[in-house]
């Protein structure tokens, strides 16, 4: 199942795969996040660095939203990955997650 990981997530890109969720809820089933900085001045607040079941990597971020995220509000999260189907594999795992 998804977790976190201490592999480098370097090279990863963004194949249009998105989800969902809430910062609160993605917190809850993986843990803090790597890289949290939710003032809203860059590009990215948050990012989580992740691995497959298989041990493929892949990063969960938002993406230009120039403002503070708030924990309960739901928003749409990019996930970076080597593939695409590196990317379609996390979210089915992350989805298997949060409906637990």
């Amino acid at each position: 199942m998804t977790k976190l990981t201490s592999k480098s997530t370097g090279g990863t890109s963004f194949y249009d795969t998105t989800i969902k969720t809430t910062l609160a809820k993605l917190i809850k089933v993986l843990g803090e996040p790597q890289c949290f900085d939710n003032e809203g001045k860059n590009k990215v607040n948050v990012d989580f660095d992740c691995e497959t079941e298989s041990g493929d990597v892949f990063t969960i971020y938002d993406w230009k939203y120039y403002r503070p995220i708030e924990m309960d509000e739901t928003i749409e999260f990019h996930i970076g990955g080597h593939s695409v189907g590196v990317t379609r594999q996390a979210k089915s795992e992350l989805l298997d997650l949060l409906n637990k």
